[in-house]
This record gives structure tokens, sequence and C-alpha cells, in this order.
């Protein structure tokens, strides 16, 4: 075995949520009478933490406005979260990986209330021993989030793999020093995602659980 430790961003990576994201994003905007960004601009900040993604996205947004535009964003999101589900053969690759004896856990731009939410609709909070949140330590591209996971576990950084769609992942495997796989059906193209040299960028979750199968 490889890769004892292998992490996986959650939204665009196990979950179809990115559509979801970019529109509620573009939705709180527009009712707040703020310049609505386009899709790529609103798809490119997921995965990064909320101060972050506000000031990325929406850049008029005054700073003792961000709750407002948070709380308006999430009852946009929470309107199509029926609408969103796991990739299909995500939860299999999961339990085969779990099979193999890998330890797994997640390192996401979500909230701990989100992402504790989306573990218990999915009914995949079993499959990870650990976790990492936006709201509970530096957000990506820093490398806390693995760091943590990996000093959680008592992982080595040459036994760990970061899996994810967008630059902020990859960016944030690189700062730990930890291998990463890029996944191309997510946020961030494979053009920006190649630009970062993953050991491999795949097209879907079968793909991906191939490289694994081979290489991990």
């Amino acid at each position: 075995m490889r890769y004892r430790l292998i992490v996986f961003d959650w939204d665009g990576t196990l979950m179809d949520s990115t559509a979801g994201i970019a529109l509620s994003i573009q939705e709180a905007a527009r009712g707040m009478g703020l310049p609505v960004p386009a899709r790529e601009a609103a798809s490119h900040v997921i995965g990064l933490g909320l101060q972050d993604s506000l000031r990325s996205a929406v850049p008029t947004l005054p700073a003792d406005r961000y709750p407002d535009f948070v709380e308006l964003y999430r009852k946009h999101f929470h309107a199509q979260q029926e609408t969103m589900a796991l990739f299909p053969g995500a939860m299999e690759m999961l339990e085969h990986l779990r099979s193999r004896g890998h330890q797994l856990a997640v390192a996401t731009g979500k909230s701990r209330r989100g992402l504790d939410h989306s573990l218990q609709v999915t009914g995949l909070g079993e499959h990870f021993v650990a976790s990492r949140c936006a709201d509970e330590t530096h957000p990506k591209p820093h490398p806390a989030m693995l760091l943590e996971l990996m000093r959680h576990g008592g992982f080595a950084a040459q036994e760990s793999l970061m899996i994810g769609d967008t630059s902020h992942d990859l960016g944030m495997a690189q700062n730990a020093g930890v291998d990463a796989v890029a996944v191309g059906y997510g946020a961030h193209s494979r053009e920006a995602l190649s630009a970062l040299r993953p050991l491999a960028c795949v097209n879907s979750i079968g793909e991906l659980r191939q490289w694994l199968a081979t290489n991990a």
C-alpha cells in the first residue's frame, strides 16, 4: 500500500454540488443588489474559506455585510440541496478503499455544520476517520487541514494522498508536501488543474477508482 491516508475534498469531488453552489452565490449577489459574478468566477471560489470566497466572488461587498450575504447564500443553497447527490460510484469507491485498509478523511471548504449535515444525509460519515473544515483551521490552500489530518492519524506526508477538483486543493497538497490527484469533473478546468502537476487528472469516479486501485 503506497498511501495509507487518502484525503478527499467534498464539493465537486464526492458530491455533485458545484453548480448549486455557484448558482447560490449568484442569487445571493443578485438579491443584495451586487454585481452578479459569472459562473466561472462563482465556481472558482469553491473550496476556499468564507472570507476568501467573498473577497474574490463579490469584491464590492462591504465586510460588515458578509453575515447578510452568507445568510442569503445559505437560503438559496438549502433550497437546492435535495437536487444534489453523490457522484455515481462514489460510495462504492470509498467502500472499496476501506476494504483495502486505507484510512479516509475529508478536507473541505465547507463549514463544520455543513459537512456534518452532508455526511448524515449521504450516510458516508462512517467511512472517514477524521475531517477538517474551513471554519476550524486555516482554509485552503494553506496546508493546515492536511497537516492536522496527518498528525491526527500519525501519517507521514509520503504516505498521504489528496484528491480534489480545484487548484485550491492541489495548492494545499503542494504546501503540505503531499501527492495529489485532480478530478476534472468539478469546479476547475483540467487546464488549471494540470498546471499544478498532479499525479493524474481523471474524468470520472470510475476512472479515479481505477487509478487508485493501480497506484494507491
